[in-house]
């Protein structure tokens, strides 16, 4: 995995959300933080073209996101916060297959890569549930099961522990561990981060520190606590 961001400028409503930011990420695994309004939550969108900066060019192993798109978002899972923008359907299985529709056409088959992506995470049990009767940590679950059965290359999480209680935040560290995905993760879950290979820290939408978890979340608590 090979991310490359080149001179990126993004632009709000004609505020700067981030600002002259260049750096390549090949690492399997890679944390991001940084105060409120840092512009965190910009930067991971910008990987998989939801978001298309001002100025500048983002590629993900050679393809741009201005131009290629579908291709990248066929590499590239999102995991986003809150799991219900993601779940469109009532039934836990419904959801998951639905979102293989394109890419798996037979249904024996979407059921199984379904039921595959449950398994793995350790809820293939909720597989009939309704959705509304999940915890919010069960959704979330469901809903990285979701993005699990596509089989991207890489997965972009944004705040994936908030809404779990601490056995499903420790059994999500678990999981991250074993995934063969390379994984890029907003989060202030400081713990979470000493798990990375890399840190970047995000202030004021400028890169402000970039290297290895325990300097990085030291210079956080440092300069922006």
């Amino acid at each position: 995995m090979l991310i490359e961001f080149k001179n990126i400028f993004v632009e709000r409503e004609g505020r700067q959300i981030l600002t002259d930011l260049s750096l390549s990420l090949s690492e399997r695994r890679i944390g991001i933080i940084g105060p409120n309004g840092s512009g965190k939550s910009t930067f991971i969108r910008l990987i998989n073209g939801l978001l298309i900066p001002k100025t500048g060019q983002i590629c993900v192993d050679g393809l741009d996101t201005r131009t290629d798109a579908e291709k990248i978002r066929r590499k590239v899972g999102f995991v986003f916060q809150n799991p219900d923008n993601q779940i469109v359907f009532p039934l836990v299985n419904e959801d998951i297959e639905f979102g293989l529709k394109r890419r798996v056409p037979e249904p024996t088959l979407r059921r199984q890569r379904a039921q595959e992506a449950l398994s793995q995470l350790g809820v293939l049990h909720l597989q009939e549930r309704l959705i509304h009767t999940l915890s919010g940590g069960e959704r979330q679950l469901v809903a990285l099961a979701g993005v699990l059965a596509t089989q991207p290359e890489i997965l972009v999480f944004d705040e994936p522990t908030t809404q779990l209680d601490l056995r499903l935040r420790n059994r999500f560290e678990q999981h991250l561990t074993s995934l063969t995905q390379s994984a890029v993760i907003v989060s202030h879950d400081l713990a979470l981060m000493d798990t990375m290979d890399r840190v970047l820290v995000l202030k004021d939408g400028r890169l402000a520190f970039d290297g290895a978890p325990v300097e990085a979340t030291s210079w956080y608590r440092a300069h922006c606590s």
